[in-house]
């Protein structure tokens, strides 16, 4: 049953291509791949590669028994392989997950649903985009009042604020090629990060996964190496900051006392009827405050003892899925906010 808080703080979009299901789906497509690669590169048999494949079809995971095999291993990798290695039978069940580690399949399983979150997430960015173009072709001219520090200043016309707003989500679209590029990563480097079973095979079996699952293989192994993914929290608080600094303006915008815009479908009150609340203004700054707070825990996730930690990639488990979805829960009430503008400022 949906909770009443759903239609106001999760994007359903994001927040079904985060599921357990979509992560089981994509491990799943991981294994199949790495299966395939080590039968063409002949490290296991191509009938067993095979037999793999055609067993897959037909597989369907013991989601409670996951979840127990995950309360005491701390990953889930491990009894899903076991399950899977069970429903394809012997001889050919043992050659699955072939000389991978957990974190090569649950890494690379993130990679391919961020592939679609980014979509999204792109996509929401060039129509906000086009609304805030929309809006200055509108009412740019109008006269407004700049304020600084809160403060009446100069006289400024709404193309002047709106020019800073829509050069913030401009400017957060452009680095975002760079962060799309640097997270769409392959990881397949073995227990301890030296592909030790792959022998002199493991670039074309990186090669060949890359080729299937549409990532890039990485020139470095990225299992204690989370700065890709210190990265994203960053451009995720930074864009969730540029839509939160919008919306502050516009809660400020709308007070009564102001009245320099005008916006339909504000939200009511249960005690005084006259109010016109800017609720997706105010949701944008607390989106834009809970993201800033969460990005410094995955910069602490940065810090992996040895090879590869337990607790600092639960830690990304926990706040990245829900950064994530902040960031698209203020592309969508930005986009209903913006294009429910009726005036701002006045004519000039």
């Amino acid at each position: 049953m949906a909770g009443f808080l759903d239609l106001l703080l999760v994007d359903p979009d994001i927040d079904a291509l985060l599921s357990s299901e979509a992560d089981l789906k994509a491990m799943l497509q991981v294994e199949l791949a790495l299966t395939r690669a080590c039968g063409l590169s002949g490290l296991i048999p191509q009938d067993s590669a095979t037999a793999v494949e055609r067993a897959a079809a037909s597989f369907e995971p013991d989601v409670p028994r996951l979840a127990e095999d995950t309360r005491r291993d701390g990953i889930v990798v491990s009894g899903l392989v076991k399950q899977l290695r069970a429903h394809v039978g012997e001889p050919h069940g043992r050659h699955v997950h072939f000389g991978a580690t957990s974190q090569d399949i649950i890494d690379t399983a993130l990679s391919l649903r961020l592939k679609y979150v980014f979509d999204v997430l792109d996509r929401r960015l060039g129509r906000l985009l086009d609304a805030l173009s929309d809006l200055e072709s509108r009412f740019g001219t109008h006269c407004l009042m700049g304020r600084t520090r809160m403060q009446a200043a100069i006289p400024i016309t709404a193309g002047d604020r709106l020019g800073v707003w829509r050069g913030l989500v401009e400017r957060s679209r452009a680095s975002f090629r760079d962060v799309w590029h640097r997270n769409l990563i392959l990881s397949l480097a073995g227990p301890a990060g030296t592909s030790d079973k792959f022998s002199d095979k493991i670039g074309e079996v990186r090669l060949a996964m890359g080729r299937q699952l549409h990532l890039t293989v990485p020139d470095y192994v990225p299992h204690a190496a989370r700065d890709r993914i210190a990265a994203l929290g960053s451009w995720l608080s930074a864009t969730t900051g540029a839509l939160g600094k919008i919306g502050q303006d516009v809660a400020l915008m709308a007070q009564n006392e102001l009245g320099e815009i005008e916006l339909a479908g504000a939200g009511g009150s249960s005690a005084m009827a006259h109010k016109q609340n800017p609720v997706a203004a105010e949701v944008l700054v607390t989106l834009a405050r809970f993201n800033a707070v969460q990005v410094s825990g995955l910069h602490h996730a940065m810090i992996h003892e040895q090879e590869r930690s337990g607790a600092a990639w639960t830690l990304e488990w926990m706040i990245l899925p829900q950064m994530l979805n902040a960031t698209g829960t203020a592309l969508l009430h930005a986009q209903s906010m913006i294009e429910a503008v009726k005036r701002i400022g006045q004519p000039a």
